[in-house]
């Protein structure tokens, strides 16, 4: 974890706040691309019309048969053609270039004047910020690469898809954006800061088919304590039907959604009931457990949560015996995870009680006791932001939980536990 090299942050996910008027700082787009000359032409010419011309734009293409033809000033690194490999493209862009803050396009996705400088004007008082543009879509065929996209894409509109306009209604703007905000991040129109993009470890380069890369990355940029946004006046233009719109193989379709259940751990997007996928709720138990106190706790957990990772001292997993979702307890928090459960007297009680205890965390509060001290639930999302700026302030303490779990007494025994006669 690396301290921030500027700006602020702000509570929650409140990028409504940030104060106005930071230092302008050198702006870096990233084009992806593969033998799309045309679309090129119409996005390098849209970027020379920007309110706010980028300091550098580099092309970085995906394997095409031939090299892109590119104006002076404008920089082209390319990769092998194995395949699909947008992801490993982007970072291969982003490695090349040279400014504090990245805004990501496609080569068929034309920006307006105004897309630079409205994409790039958080990131640069938030450098924790991952904002995502307004994708528009129109039949831009036979459009030549002069003319301005606001004036003629309009006429040529083609539909966007409702349920994404309507998560960016829900949320306004992704201002009250969940656990599940990264499904609402799309790369082709993405900005960062250069920092951030480093910090989180760019795109996932195993993805190897279309799709999925950006869920990923928004995925790991909000558990890391990232802010996420959407500009809705920050507009470009995809040329052609949103991919939803378009034929595709079911095999592809299956893949996609496999590669992002198994990287991310939301419960949007990962599995429900196979035990694959990162953990989203990680509960560490105290050594000072007794035996039949641990497996009480144990039990309970992960009766009520069966995707939670729980963590034990080596002695405690000998007792435990073989579960994959227990491990012991010997380093740092997995980055995958948003919640920590931090016992230290044992618990027990039923579905609703655990569920409650996460339902107490509203992205507002770093930390809430539980049962009289017997417990801490914590946000790590907010908790990592706090420890990066060393602002306390940007995850403070909550009431406690009212959760009805029962803290574990020596007259609860495992047989009138496993029983039900005592601490259901």
């Amino acid at each position: 974890m690396s301290r921030p090299p500027w700006g602020t942050s702000v509570p929650g996910n409140r990028w409504d706040l940030a104060p106005a008027g930071g230092s302008p700082r050198r702006v870096s787009v990233v084009v992806t691309y593969f033998e799309q000359q045309r679309e090129l032409d119409r996005t390098l010419a849209a970027l020379r019309r920007q309110t706010r011309v980028p300091d550098e734009v580099v092309v970085a293409d995906d394997g095409s048969g031939e090299a892109p033809a590119v104006p002076p000033g404008v920089r082209v690194v390319r990769q092998a053609d194995e395949g699909f490999r947008a992801a490993a493209a982007r970072n291969l862009g982003v490695a090349a270039s040279t400014g504090d803050v990245l805004v990501l396009l496609d080569a068929d996705t034309h920006p307006e004047p105004g897309f630079v400088e409205r994409m790039a004007a958080l990131p640069e008082v938030l450098p924790e910020a991952l904002v995502v543009g307004r994708r528009r879509h129109a039949d831009l065929a036979g459009v030549g690469p002069d003319v301005p996209m606001e004036s003629v894409a309009p006429g040529l509109e083609l539909p966007e898809p409702a349920w994404l306009g309507e998560a960016y209604d829900r949320t306004r703007d992704l201002l009250d954006a969940d656990g599940s905000a990264h499904r609402f991040v799309i790369s082709a129109v993405m900005a960062c800061s250069r920092w951030w993009y480093d910090e989180v470890g760019g795109f996932d380069e195993s993805f190897r088919t279309y799709g999925g890369e950006d869920w990923e990355l928004a995925h790991r940029s909000w558990t890391a304590g990232g802010l996420v946004a959407h500009r809705r006046d920050a507009v470009a233009w995809h040329d052609g039907p949103h991919a939803g719109e378009r034929p595709r193989h079911d095999v592809a379709e299956l893949a996609e959604t496999v590669a992002v259940a198994d990287r991310t751990a939301s419960s949007s997007t990962t599995w429900h009931g196979l035990l694959r996928g990162p953990a989203d709720v990680v509960v560490t138990l105290a050594a000072s457990l007794g035996e039949a106190e641990l497996l009480v706790t144990v039990d309970s957990v992960l009766a009520s949560l069966p995707r939670a990772r729980v963590r034990v001292s080596p002695a405690h997993a000998d007792l435990v015996g073989p579960d994959p979702r227990v491990v012991v307890d010997d380093g740092p928090l997995p980055g995958s995870a948003r919640v920590h459960v931090d016992v230290r007297r044992g618990l027990s009680g039923g579905a609703d009680a655990w569920t409650a205890l996460l339902e107490g965390l509203d992205g507002t509060v770093g930390r809430r006791s539980v049962a009289d001290g017997c417990a801490e639930v914590q946000d790590l999302r907010l908790l990592r932001r706090a420890e990066r700026w060393g602002r306390p302030d940007l995850a403070p303490a909550g009431p406690p939980v009212d959760a009805a779990l029962r803290p574990w007494t020596h007259d609860t025994t495992l047989a009138s536990w496993l029983g039900g006669w005592r601490g259901r």
